[in-house]
């Protein structure tokens, strides 16, 4: 892969954590909702930064963008959540530049996902970019860059086998489910919760467990309604979550709150439960754990469940790595041609004012068979010529030395590229 050299007084900079080195209860006070989201971008935004990508998925916290320091990206992130520098800096990543570049390829990828090939950490990534763009934080550059990680990602998902079996944590969850519970098909199953996960998790239920008892709950009914509709399940009030728990064997917690949302007062002791925690922070109490009858999964036990396919999928890595290879050269050559656009531009115009003098002294030697239209048609084609082909050598490795000779053969002035 081919480094670009587009950094001057800037640096383009990744900073985070995820699943590697941070565990649930750590990536919780790093968590972001889309409302911590947005206050970031424009907090950021106030303060000077002009462009910035915010992730924030279960497994991982990052944040994309140009600044002097990574410290100015690091207050952000702790100025809108609940950790702090010093527990950011036990567990945090931190690249520059090309490697920061090289590194959201490689997530966009599913080459960094804790469940080798899950791609639904592409959505996150458009979201992420839907929602800078909307606060005026979505540069050429960042945009750029997102769609390229996207065009690699549809190709690794095209063109290898890295995403075949499981590939995501709501399939995951189901998949532990059918492969530990017996008769699952006569289990009383509540889904609490209904956001994305509690969505994919729902949808992945019903089409693989064949049960016709699953109750979803939220706290806002409607939510829960909109989607019990597509499936026919039963929805009930949050009010009567207590008597849900007591009601059924399995539960699925997909809140995403930050506070536990079911506790040890709210759980029957009288018959074997279990509990799958899908929630960033773990939105099960810890002190659920102590009960005999009880079973609590969580989301990084889950990752478990792939090993059977875990083999396959890592023979497909150098094939993915070379998608990501090759669309990265891409996105490379797109950053030099920006880098070199403004000598060119200048270029353009010394030329210009060339060819209009010319004409003009022309038109004052010749009289009658001159035609300006047709030398002014002249002049712009060899124009084009002489710019693709300048353009063209500047975008060659080692070019620095050319943009040099190029810019004191003009006499163009200074160029800040």
């Amino acid at each position: 892969m081919r480094k670009n050299n587009i950094f001057n007084t800037l640096n383009f900079y990744q900073i985070g954590l995820n699943y590697q080195k941070a565990d649930a209860e750590i990536r919780g006070l790093f968590s972001l909702d889309d409302h911590a989201k947005r206050n970031l971008l424009q907090q950021a935004k106030a303060e000077g930064i002009t462009g910035l990508l915010v992730i924030s998925t279960c497994n991982r916290t990052e944040l994309y963008g140009f600044a002097e320091h990574p410290y100015q990206l690091i207050k952000l992130l702790c100025d809108n959540t609940n950790g702090d520098v010093s527990g950011f800096e036990k567990v945090s990543t931190i690249h520059k530049n090309n490697d920061a570049i090289s590194n959201l390829f490689k997530v966009g990828g599913g080459l960094q996902s804790q469940i080798l090939g899950d791609f639904e950490i592409i959505s996150q990534i458009k979201s992420s970019a839907i929602l800078s763009k909307s606060t005026g934080m979505l540069n050429a550059f960042l945009e750029r860059l997102v769609n390229s990680v996207i065009q690699a990602s549809k190709r690794i998902k095209n063109e290898t086998e890295l995403s075949s079996g499981i590939t995501s944590v709501s399939f995951a969850s189901v998949q532990y489910i059918l492969r530990n519970v017996t008769a699952i098909q006569n289990k009383n199953i509540l889904l609490f919760g209904t956001g994305k996960i509690g969505r994919n998790t729902c949808e992945n239920l019903v089409k693989h467990s064949k049960n016709e008892h699953i109750t979803l709950i939220n706290r806002t009914k409607e939510k829960a309604e909109r989607i019990a509709g597509k499936f026919n399940l039963v929805v009930k009030d949050y009010k009567q979550l207590i008597s849900e728990v007591h009601n059924s064997d399995i539960i699925i917690v997909a809140t995403g709150a930050n506070q536990p949302t079911i506790n040890k007062s709210m759980i029957p002791t009288d018959k074997p439960l279990l509990i799958l925690d899908l929630s960033i922070p773990k939105n099960v109490s810890g002190d659920v754990e102590t009960l005999d009858n009880v079973t609590v999964i969580h989301l990084d036990t889950l990752s478990k469940i792939t090993d059977e396919t875990l083999e396959m999928r890592q023979r497909e890595i150098p094939k993915a790595q070379t998608i990501l290879s090759e669309v990265l050269d891409e996105f490379n050559n797109w950053v030099e041609t920006r880098k070199f656009a403004p000598t060119i531009n200048a270029l353009r115009q010394k030329l210009e004012t060339f060819k209009n003098n010319e004409i003009e002294a022309v038109k004052k030697k010749v009289n009658g068979n001159f035609s300006e239209e047709q030398a002014e048609l002249l002049g712009n084609k060899i124009i084009q010529k002489l710019t693709n082909h300048f353009a063209h050598e500047l975008r060659k490795d080692g070019a620095s030395d050319s943009l040099a000779l190029i810019q004191k053969m003009f006499q163009l002035e200074d160029i800040n590229v």
